[in-house]
């Protein structure tokens, strides 16, 4: 029976939920996983009321004005009082999804596609104690391969081979969900792993260095991650910009300067011969420091024995990340 507007009226809004997290491996855990291709985009939350519908991120930060267009989809969702768990993307020709895309929205219309691949809450009723087969049996009534909505397909085979096929697609990599599991709220117990083909993550900006030569704005973002309560300085991210990126960072930055330098280990010079990310001397002294409340997400080649990226490319801002939940990821083995 189709909801009428009357009745959608009468149903609230459900709570935010802080989404379940993945823990980073080089292999899977022993047991039975099933599993879906890791997508390069913003963690996001469907909460659907009768009257109102929610898109947020995964700190509750509002994406209405970002991504309207996936809202206008959720309208039409069925049932209601439901909370759905996804990523939002933004899909090359090839069907892949680009961070860097999603993060610069001007200049590019690239589609914005809200994948769907959890549920927590189905039409009033909490599902989360439910096993992961039964959750995406739940999704598996609204599929479709077209339009803004679309259901993450769980890939029911060994990781390794579906590991090699991503590699030859050019893809991020795969999320492992152990069989049988529940939906953990806001726990990382290591019931859905992530596997990484491309070295990625997100990173606070501490400061950045003023530009030299024909650049304008800014030269390279200072960055790193929490150990702790400390800021630990991770190194400079100095390529993977565009003039319009570079203006927009150095605006945004320049509000948020500081006298003092927010790492806990100051950035040290390097060694004679070292290589890497340290600054030299003279880039010391063109520093200026920022409170550290912006997240960037960095590709890098890999952690140096200094603790430091190696040949970091800037993908873009992270607004669904809390400054404070950004730890130096390490798979374990």
């Amino acid at each position: 029976m189709a909801t009428t507007k009357r009745s959608r009226s009468r149903v609230a809004l459900p709570k935010f939920a802080e989404p379940m997290k993945a823990r980073l491996v080089e292999r899977p855990p022993p047991g039975e996983w099933l599993y879906e291709v890791k997508l390069d985009g913003f963690r996001a939350l469907a909460l659907l009321g009768g009257s109102e519908t929610k898109l947020v991120s995964r700190n509750d930060n509002d994406f209405a004005t970002r991504f309207p267009e996936v809202v206008e989809a959720l309208e039409s969702f069925e049932p209601r009082d439901t909370i759905l768990d996804g990523e939002v993307v933004a899909l090359l020709p090839d069907g892949r999804s680009s961070f860097g895309l999603l993060a610069d929205r001007d200049g590019n219309d690239a589609p914005r596609v809200f994948y769907v691949f959890d549920v927590l809450r189905y039409a009033g009723r909490d599902v989360t104690h439910l096993p992961i087969e039964e959750r995406k049996e739940i999704l598996a009534a609204h599929r479709t391969n077209a339009g803004l909505i679309r259901l993450s397909e769980a890939l029911d085979a060994p990781y390794e081979r579906l590991l090699a096929e991503a590699r030859k697609l050019g893809l991020e990599g795969l999320i492992g969900k152990k069989k049988g599991s529940s939906y953990e709220v806001g726990k990382r117990t290591g019931t859905w792993v992530k596997l990484k083909l491309l070295n990625e993550q997100e990173l606070v900006i501490g400061g950045y260095t003023d530009p030299t030569g024909s650049r304008s704005g800014l030269g390279a973002l200072l960055v790193g991650a929490y150990d702790g309560k400390e800021l630990r300085y991770a190194g400079k991210v100095g390529s993977g910009y565009t003039a319009k990126t570079l203006r927009e960072l150095a605006t945004k930055l320049g509000a948020l300067e500081r006298k003092t330098c927010p790492f806990a280990d100051l950035p040290e010079l390097p060694k004679p011969g070292a290589h890497g990310t340290r600054m030299t001397k003279s880039e010391m002294k063109k520093v200026h420091w920022v409170s550290p409340t912006l997240v960037a997400q960095v590709r890098f080649t890999e952690w140096t024995r200094d603790g430091h990226l190696r040949h970091p490319v800037y993908l873009g801002l992270r607004p669904d990340k809390d400054p404070k939940d950004v730890v130096r990821e390490t798979p374990e083995r």
